[in-house]
């Protein structure tokens, strides 16, 4: 909370280059790309960073092969591209992964065309990945033997990339670097509505922690508000060729099906693509795709009942798929950009392409759509825009994303050896501290070498199964703006989504976790879930 406070009381004493609204995955990288560069910049979101649309995806950061069928082969080009520049970035953290593809008996497309699109789909992607493989209904079976192929006509393997970690780790990344470069950061602060007046922009903003209220002048306005970015530009007036159409997306979580580590992908009942991705020591299964008129959504008996059913018709398990099993669900919504009055939308072509309006008399920037995949791109194009609105970026060149050097990550690992680090690993865990550290923290990393040189047990897990040590929980504290247990719990660790809440409650070592998060207010944060645990059962 120290680092939060020290930021809030900033946003109202200067006028900033640029403020951004919205923390999630636009939002991030923007702060990232324009502090990087120079810019004096400020970024606010009335809840946590990523904790709406970017904490709900599919931890996929795929080229898009799908919209092969809608024949949009410029976009597949331009996220192929940028599935590669993120692969390249940060290959601890993005990595590729081979998706299993069933084509059932009557599919509207022939199993060898399909494949010859995953060719097609290969060579645009500058064959950056491993080659696709055509597998009749027999080859599928022996090389994932938890997949019915009864009514199966063959299918396709080929790769695309995942997140290691969770999609909101990742974001929240972005926004620790933007601080690394100097911009001031704070969620839980809500801008009310904002004016332009003689070339500045105030934000009237609410700190919704303390309840105190104050305006943020900056020269230039940034609306990264995702689904609620429409909104916004009716309370600052703003007109926009573009708008956004909704669709809901539902996943569940259940213990793992299969220990092999890839993507299993089918085509659901409706005819969309449905997933059963890996996660960690736990499967997700879904997507859903329904169109809703609001941001604010939740899983319904209904979603739950189409993803374990059609769970069910394609799997081959040794006993169907129960609401009991499910362990934890992601409910959120994408933000699809659409322009003019078009209500409706085919959810099997309408693609995830981001648009950015821009408002050069006023000094506004929207930015419509988006995935995750074409994140950096998007950071390159508003400092582009935000420069051409006469915003001065010293360091234009400067390069803003990835991981830190491969020479420092030596040097990480090499320090890590020297004490030992890796047979500090606690059995349950899934991968060696050395590697897990890297990932999560890049040169931060070297802080929890420091930490677990002056005491060895700083390496000890705090909640079983759940993959973070003392000293992980510690700079959270430290770094990360935890002003809530959900924060930590759901956003900057994936903990919530591979145990069940109850597990987490139970947990002996939560307690600790929270007096570190939170000192004096850890009973006030523990109790403060736990009825927010209660309320979501």
């Amino acid at each position: 909370m120290n680092l939060r406070n020290t930021n809030i009381a900033k946003l109202d004493v200067e006028t900033f280059d640029v403020l951004i609204i919205g923390g999630g995955i636009n939002g991030a990288v923007a702060a990232a790309s324009l502090a990087a560069r120079g810019a004096n910049v400020a970024l606010i979101d009335r809840g946590d960073f990523a904790a709406a649309t970017s904490s709900n995806s599919s931890n996929l950061a795929w080229g898009g092969i799908k919209y092969l069928e809608s024949y949009e082969f410029l976009l597949v080009n331009k996220l192929c591209a940028a599935r590669n520049k993120l692969m390249r970035a940060y290959p601890s953290t993005v990595k590729e992964i081979r998706f299993f593809t069933t084509i059932a008996k009557g599919f509207r497309v022939w199993p060898p065309i399909v494949y010859m699109g995953s060719l097609l789909y290969w060579f645009i992607g500058r064959c950056f990945t491993k080659p696709p493989v055509y597998r009749s209904a027999s080859a599928l079976e022996s090389g994932e033997p938890i997949i019915n192929t009864t009514n199966a006509a063959g299918g396709i393997e080929y790769s695309d990339c995942y997140l290691y970690d969770n999609d909101a780790r990742f974001i929240f990344n972005f926004i620790r670097r933007s601080l690394d470069y100097g911009s001031i950061a704070a969620n839980y602060v809500e801008s009310t509505g904002a004016h332009f007046s003689n070339g500045v922009w105030h934000t009237s903003a609410l700190d919704h922690i303390s309840g105190r209220e104050f305006t943020i002048r900056s020269k230039v306005l940034i609306n990264t508000c995702g689904p609620w970015a429409d909104d916004h530009n009716q309370t600052t007036g703003d007109t926009t060729e573009h708008r956004h159409l909704l669709s809901k997306g539902v996943h569940l979580i259940v213990d793992q099906i299969t220990d092999n580590r890839r993507v299993l992908t089918f085509f659901a009942s409706d005819g969309r693509l449905f997933f059963l991705i890996p996660m960690g020591p736990k499967t997700c299964i879904g997507t859903t795709d329904t169109q809703v008129d609001s941001p604010h959504v939740e899983v319904t008996p209904e979603d739950r009942e189409f993803i374990l059913a059609n769970a069910n018709a394609v799997l081959d398990l040794e006993r169907p798929l129960v609401l009991e099993d499910i362990i934890a669900e992601r409910c959120g919504v994408r933000p699809l950009a659409v322009s003019g009055d078009n209500q409706e939308a085919d959810w099997v072509q309408l693609s995830r392409k981001h648009v950015i309006e821009v408002d050069q008399a006023r000094a506004h920037l929207t930015v419509f759509g988006g995935k995750l995949t074409d994140c950096l791109n998007v950071g390159d194009e508003i400092a582009d825009m935000v420069r051409d609105l006469g915003v001065n970026l010293p360091w234009f060149d400067h390069h803003w994303y990835g991981e830190p050097p491969a020479a420092r990550r030596r040097e990480f690992m090499h320090q890590a050896h020297l004490i030992g680090l890796d047979e500090l690993t606690d059995p349950s865990s899934s991968e060696p501290l050395s590697e897990r550290f890297w990932r999560r923290y890049g040169d931060s990393a070297f802080e929890l070498l420091e930490r677990i040189r002056e005491d060895t047990s700083c390496a000890q897990l705090l909640i079983e199964n759940a993959e973070y040590t003392r000293c992980e929980i510690e700079l959270a504290a430290r770094q990360e703006m935890i002003v809530k247990l959900e924060d930590f719990l759901r956003r900057r660790s994936k903990i919530e989504q591979v145990l069940r809440r109850s597990e987490i409650l139970a947990a002996p070592g939560l307690h600790d976790a929270c007096g570190l998060l939170f000192g004096k207010d850890a009973d006030a944060r523990l109790q403060e879930y736990a009825q927010l645990a209660d309320g979501q059962q």
